[in-house]
């Protein structure tokens, strides 16, 4: 994967090995919608006021959206991704504007027609 780096701040490949192997466990993926996810993205837009709120599975080759709120899409390729550059980050990566980062400017989601941001 071309997006970890050995350098401090970053995970490791054994590390994002470990994460999707969690994911297999989880068995998460491509699951009905579930009430509890859908009570936190319900929240997270409430409490931020946006349009559009997002609870997403990073897998190996895509992103997957458990529960999504003005977004019909229900998955995107994984590169590139803000939410690849999120989990690659040891420390908590918040984006307080996207269009202003590199990491996210080919992202269909901010470029494209729903100009994602925060």
């Amino acid at each position: 994967m071309t997006l970890i780096e050995n350098s401090p701040g970053f995970l490791s490949a054994e590390a994002e090995a470990a994460r999707l192997a969690a994911i297999r466990r989880y068995d998460i993926l491509d699951t009905p919608p579930d009430g509890a996810f859908d009570r936190v993205k319900a929240i997270a837009a409430r409490l931020f006021q946006v349009p559009i709120a997002i609870i997403s599975i990073v897998d190996h080759d895509r992103i997957w959206f458990k529960s999504h709120h003005g977004l019909e899409v229900k998955e995107i390729d994984r590169v590139p991704d803000l939410c690849s550059s999120a989990i690659l980050q040891v420390e908590p990566w918040v984006l307080l504007d996207a269009k202003s980062d590199p990491r996210s400017l080919s992202n269909p989601l901010v470029a494209g027609e729903f100009g994602l941001r925060f």
